[in-house]
């Protein structure tokens, strides 16, 4: 079975690193992942957090598209309860006007970060903001619907392709009744049993005559050693911490679980420990679960997100995925020679 590839990277930043170096090996693997042929290559929004370098998505996004010539570019994704819809979309509608045809956005309903972060970035805001659903929708307006008194100027002659991540039946179904795509944050939550049931939503809501995608993003270590790929995926487990307010949030251990319940001063919440969904192993090994996800889940592309602090050993895995899947490509093509006897 055939599938797509796409990156979602993160600009992690190693030991004896600094910021400054993790956003430059972002535009280094960007560079490797256009040359190789992957379809999208994302970057992240995290917060306060020195060991994620990307913070400003749009911003980032700008820089890899003059970059690269081929490749989408895109956010995985703006946290969009920070911001004002049609700010995006005008930010985005200027970005798909320098690069037409090439620019995605993926929204994301989390923070990406803890609650000092989130207080400084929404320090301005009133107390009666819009909920996350409305600001969806809204901004998916502002993208698609240009003969309103308020448009978001400049109007690109490609739209951006509209995005929602995130991890629960909820989100999928929301996002294929909305008429965009959805990308199941597998990488987050590893229940299997979890993304049939999403897989599944968005397939009974999705409107008709759309180009609406299911994706999923994993993460993926590649070596020609195993172990050593193996050695590579530190975070098997993520925390889940839910309020009576509704809120939910995922956060990368325990104590920050604790942490973060302890500033919200929530007296009602409660913490989920879920296994994170991955795959490490030689490009053969990675390539077969891929495809075997790709079957059992109707998935026709993968947003790959690697752990691999060391740029060099990151591209690697990049380079041996795709050599799998186009030597799998090459092998469905059917040999139409002529062989005289």
């Amino acid at each position: 079975m055939s599938f797509t590839l796409s990156i979602l990277d993160q600009s992690l930043v190693g030991e004896n690193e600094n910021a400054e170096t993790g956003i430059q090996h972002t535009v280094r693997l960007a560079e490797a992942a256009d040359q190789l042929g992957y379809h999208r290559f994302w970057v992240s929004e995290h917060h306060n957090n020195p060991q994620v370098a990307g913070s400003s998505p749009e911003a980032l996004a700008g820089y890899l598209l003059a970059k690269t010539n081929n490749i989408r570019i895109g956010s995985g994704g703006v946290m969009l309860q920070h911001y004002s819809p049609f700010k995006v979309a005008e930010t985005f509608h200027v970005l798909a006007s320098l690069a037409p045809g090439r620019v995605d956005l993926g929204v994301g309903k989390a923070p990406g970060g803890l609650n000092l972060s989130t207080q400084a970035l929404q320090e301005d805001y009133q107390a009666s903001r819009k909920d996350f659903s409305q600001k969806l929708v809204d901004l998916k307006t502002y993208l698609t619907e240009h003969t309103n008194e308020l448009n978001a100027q400049p109007i690109p002659r490609l739209s951006p392709d509209m995005f929602l991540l995130g991890g629960s039946i909820e989100s999928a179904e929301f996002a294929a009744k909305l008429g965009i795509s959805f990308v199941f944050a597998f990488f987050i939550n590893g229940d299997e049993a979890l993304l049939k049931e999403a897989r599944e939503a968005f397939q009974t809501y999705q409107k008709a005559g759309t180009r609406q995608q299911f994706l999923l993003a994993i993460t993926v270590s590649v070596a020609d050693d195993p172990e050593q790929a193996l050695s590579h995926i530190k975070q098997k487990e993520t925390v889940k911490v839910s309020f009576s307010d509704g809120r939910k949030l995922n956060v990368t251990s325990l104590e920050d679980a604790e942490k973060l319940v302890k500033e919200t001063e929530k007296e009602q919440y409660n913490i989920h420990v879920q296994k994170t969904g991955y795959t490490a192993g030689t490009k053969e090994t990675v390539h077969h679960r891929l495809t075997e996800l790709a079957k059992s889940y109707d998935i026709n592309e993968f947003i790959v997100l690697s752990p691999i602090v060391n740029i060099d050993e990151r591209i690697t895995s990049i380079t041996l995925l795709k050599e799998a899947l186009d030597q799998e490509q090459t092998n469905q093509k059917p040999n139409n020679q002529e062989v005289n006897v």
